[in-house]
């Protein structure tokens, strides 16, 4: 079973940067569209950017321009967040798109203003 580690997290101020981590336990991110999620208390899991195996990205409206999702193997994906905002604040999570793995923990980002 494919185990997913998310990493990465922290509080930072209103217009800071984050950059998450998610590692695999297996290569699957080649073969797989991978993408970030992230849930706020009170919220549903929503996706935010996404990565398909050929290169092609895809971002939330609130995202755009602000996440960069990439890949540098098969098995580690990360998420580049920039210019933070408090909305950002949530527990982001790393999984498929389609035909999910067991979540893994999730790395929690908290954006002050």
């Amino acid at each position: 079973q494919v185990q997913l580690v998310e990493s990465g997290g922290g509080l930072v101020q209103a217009g800071g940067s984050l950059r998450l981590s998610c590692a695999a336990s297996l290569s699957i991110f080649h073969i797989n569209t991978m993408g970030w999620y992230r849930q706020a208390p009170g919220n549903q899991r929503e996706l935010v950017a996404s990565l398909t195996p050929r290169g092609d990205t895809n971002y939330a409206a609130s995202v755009k321009g602000r996440f960069t999702i990439s890949r540098d193997n098969a098995r580690k994906v990360y998420l580049q967040m920039d210019d933070l905002k408090p909305e950002d604040t949530a527990v982001y999570y790393c999984n498929k798109l389609t035909t999910w793995l067991p979540w893994g923990q999730g790395t929690q980002v908290t954006v002050s203003s």
